[in-house]
């Protein structure tokens, strides 16, 4: 975990970086609480070379059209919509960080309001992955698609 005399853009990358999501998400939150508290005033990040965008072993990563439909009626639907669900604020917490780290000169502002949605989008996602071992299954355990976080590597340079 982060030291909290870190500097929050070290924390902030680290938090991008992070490969495991529980983590991640205390990571997220540790940032938050610090501006929350009013311990860190935002200015630009030094340098957006070389963020990582860290992701778990799995899910599995596959082309949308080879992600299986289920239906809603069956537990294993269920369990995939909720999954998929989790995918998409797992995906909303390392779009947040991004957006906070790779741009520079923006009103303190902008920082703020993209480390908060990092913030909210790490609280759903373990409300998910929470809701998803209740039934008896974690993050991961099916495949999912990458097209969120794409998007944003064809759009980094705006």
């Amino acid at each position: 975990m982060p030291d909290p005399s870190e500097h929050p853009w070290r924390q902030a990358r680290q938090a991008l970086a992070e490969t495991d999501p529980r983590a991640k998400c205390r990571r997220v939150g540790l940032l938050g609480a610090a501006i929350e508290r009013g311990d860190w005033l935002p200015s630009s990040p030094p340098s957006s070379s070389g963020l990582t965008c860290g992701r778990p072993a799995e899910p599995e990563l596959v082309a949308p059209g080879r992600l299986k439909k289920r239906g809603l009626g069956s537990v294993e639907g269920r369990q995939a919509l909720i999954h998929a669900i989790a995918h998409i604020e797992f995906n909303a917490i390392n779009l947040g960080l991004d957006a906070a780290l790779r741009f520079r000169g923006m009103p303190d502002s902008y920082y703020r309001d993209w480390i908060s949605v990092a913030v909210d989008e790490a609280r759903h996602f373990m409300m998910l992955s929470d809701r998803l071992e209740q039934l008896g299954i974690h993050y991961g355990a099916f495949a999912a698609h990458n097209g969120l976080w794409e998007m944003a590597e064809r759009t980094a340079h705006d």
